[in-house]
């Protein structure tokens, strides 16, 4: 039997997530001046209160650490409903990049590690940063990075250069990745990750680097003779690859489920500008071409939906889920843009104007195609591993899902 319903706990909570969005969020953040930096500050403040009294507050996380113990699956729900407005995570502390930190202090930290780092990022007292890709090498090969860390008695001194790394001006630490062995007989043992405390001397902010949706707090760091002690050490020696990795899979899931909301918030958009929009002789909803339109997104949004589905419940149920994760992070985000684009078309000018967030919906939706894997790079690993499986069992099924049809 194939049940696509939540259960009735679960659909609780997604529908009290709706109306805490609906209701408080929502209304709050329109009336909030984005640019202003210390009123965003102090709406959020006071929206993550009040997430707390209505009982919706770090869902992805154990109980022990003040969580709700929402697995992928319910996470899809409730992420799908939270990014319908673009502060929702933040209020219930579900934002990347701390979301997928939390996870990796869950699974790598040691218990003073967790309890110095771990506990406060849960409590959303502090924020973090993962500090990984860098300007001189492809971001999509961990292999490459150039940031070299050698040990010094008790600590590890650092110097490299990073940038798009969200999240680190105001950050409270960072899980940095480093080269830590120069010819390892692997090329995936070659890095290490560290906890860096922040501010630190020899991390220095360069810049914010503005991007074509402006300013979002995604720095280029220049670090000089950064010492870090050795208990600082996130894992093993040698296994800041497949840190990276464990964090990078799950973390693109949880993308493609706030890219949802974004998806979904298009759509509907579309849909209401059709039924009340007249033109030449009739509402747009009642014209083919716009007809197509809405068709295109509507099937892309289920396949969306599909995709996400089944790979949270891969990965809740302990299966293999990287395929299927790669699949969902590539048309999720493709879908996004086109879905977003469309949406733009039936709204005409007021679409590329900033009178509706489409225009900036787009914009954001524009970095989604290589954020955490470029489009390139996910289709030549799901090749890989579609040829790969009928070499191995004469057919692709194992590559498509590993459905039962």
């Amino acid at each position: 039997m194939i049940d696509f319903t939540f259960s009735p706990e679960v659909d609780e909570v997604r529908l009290r997530v709706r109306r805490l969005m609906d209701e408080v969020v929502r209304p709050a953040w329109d009336a909030t001046d984005e640019h202003d930096r210390a009123a965003v500050r102090d709406t959020i403040i006071r929206l993550r209160r009040t997430a707390h009294e209505w009982g919706i507050w770090l869902p992805h996380m154990p109980a022990e650490w003040g969580g709700m113990g929402l697995g992928p699956t319910a996470m899809a729900a409730v992420s799908a409903e939270a990014a319908k407005v673009s502060i929702g995570p933040f209020v219930i502390n579900a934002q990347a990049p701390d979301e997928g930190n939390q996870h990796t202090l869950e699974h790598w930290g040691t218990p003073e590690q967790k309890e110095k780092y771990l506990r406060p990022l849960c409590y959303g007292t502090v924020r973090s940063c993962f500090a990984m890709t860098e300007p001189e090498v492809a971001g999509s090969d961990p292999t490459l990075i150039r940031t070299h860390a050698y040990r010094d008695g008790d600590e590890w001194v650092i110097n490299g250069h990073k940038w798009f790394i969200s999240g680190a001006a105001g950050a409270s630490f960072a899980i940095l990745i480093a080269r830590t062995e120069d010819d390892p007989d692997l090329p995936q043992a070659a890095n290490s990750a560290f906890i860096v405390d922040l501010p630190s001397e020899g991390w220095n902010v360069v810049r914010d680097i503005h991007t074509m949706s402006g300013s979002h707090n995604h720095c280029e760091i220049d670090i000089v003779d950064l010492r870090v002690p050795h208990a600082n050490m996130l894992g093993g020696q040698g296994q800041g690859h497949l840190l990276g990795q464990y964090r990078l899979g799950p973390a693109r899931l949880a993308h493609c489920m706030r890219w949802i909301a974004q998806c979904e918030t298009a759509l509907d958009m579309t849909v209401a500008r059709a039924l009340e929009r007249y033109s030449h002789g009739s509402l747009l909803a009642e014209k083919q071409g716009i007809q197509w339109l809405i068709a295109d997104s509507a099937m892309e949004l289920y396949q969306c939906k599909l995709m996400v589905l089944h790979a949270a419940y891969k990965l809740e149920t302990k299966q293999d889920f990287i395929s299927e994760v790669s699949m969902a992070k590539h048309f999720v985000a493709n879908s996004m843009w086109r879905i977003v684009d469309r949406a733009i078309q039936v709204h005409g000018a007021l679409g590329y104007s900033t009178d509706t967030p489409l225009a900036h919906m787009l914009q954001q939706a524009r970095w989604s195609r290589f954020a955490d894997g470029a489009d390139e790079i996910h289709q030549m690993r799901i090749a890989q591993r579609t040829i790969a499986a009928y070499k191995d069992h004469g057919t692709t099924k194992s590559a498509t899902g590993d459905l039962p049809l």
